[in-house]
């Protein structure tokens, strides 16, 4: 298979599971301390995690939850994410991996954008995974990375994350520092200078947007923005870069 035809294979893969995103990112999307959502906006039971945040209970065609996020910009988003990671990855071992996971991080990013909330069922278990799976990918021929790397990325991004959150709690969640864990395992797969230009490129990209708000006086210079996005993006940017040097 071509490079053209594996990326739009793995685009149509993730349009496909981001439109599975839209009702767990419902059930998720809760303040801090809260139950996850079980039922809808009207009190009709939601039944499962994945597919659309619709209820056939509802009315006939079956309206959209209050406030889930949108299953196109789901879907776009996801598609994205997949086709870029295939066309740095190409046909590598490592790729697999990459588009099992990348729906976990828009449905992370789609979460803690809504209400600051980084749910443990998903950071934790994705660092568990991506170790795992990489593991897998570590046996196989042709892989570009190292194992060993991605577990001491993780361990040293989650104890990094976990200071900063003991210097200053009120500017880091803990939901971050779990977040990190698996943060570290992906860009460790590609080695130390991605580990280190993956998180930086997650501070730049927070400290630009948070500077944005100041400048549009949408927000004042002590307000907390969600961390989670831009740590996620931070990993797609070093992996990407990572994925085409390797």
């Amino acid at each position: 298979m071509t490079t053209g035809a594996l990326v739009l294979v793995a685009g149509v893969w993730g349009a496909l599971a981001g439109t599975l995103l839209p009702r767990a990112g419902y059930r998720f999307a809760v303040p801090p301390g809260d139950a996850w959502r079980t039922h809808c906006p009207t009190g009709h039971p939601v039944r499962g995690w994945l597919g659309p945040a619709r209820c056939a209970e509802c009315g006939a065609s079956g309206g959209p939850y209050a406030g889930a996020p949108s299953a196109p910009l789901m879907a776009t988003a996801t598609a994205l994410v997949c086709a870029a990671l295939t066309a740095a990855t190409g046909t590598r071992p490592e790729l697999a991996v990459w588009l099992l996971l990348a729906p976990v991080g828009v449905l992370l990013a789609a979460v803690d954008l809504r209400v600051r909330r980084l749910p443990d069922p998903l950071t934790l278990p994705l660092a568990v995974t991506a170790l795992a799976l990489l593991g897998v990918a570590a046996l196989l021929p042709e892989h570009a990375g190292d194992w060993p790397t991605a577990l001491y990325g993780a361990l040293a991004l989650g104890a990094g994350y976990c200071v900063l959150y003991l210097v200053n709690p009120a500017g880091m969640g803990f939901g971050d520092v779990k977040l990190a864990v698996g943060a570290g395992a992906v860009l460790g797969w590609y080695g130390w200078p991605t580990v280190l230009l993956g998180t930086f490129a997650g501070f730049l990209l927070g400290a630009l947007y948070g500077g944005a708000l100041v400048l549009a006086r949408r927000a004042s210079r002590k307000a907390a923005v969600p961390f989670g996005p831009f740590l996620l993006a931070g990993v797609l940017t070093g992996v990407l870069i990572g994925a085409y040097a390797a």
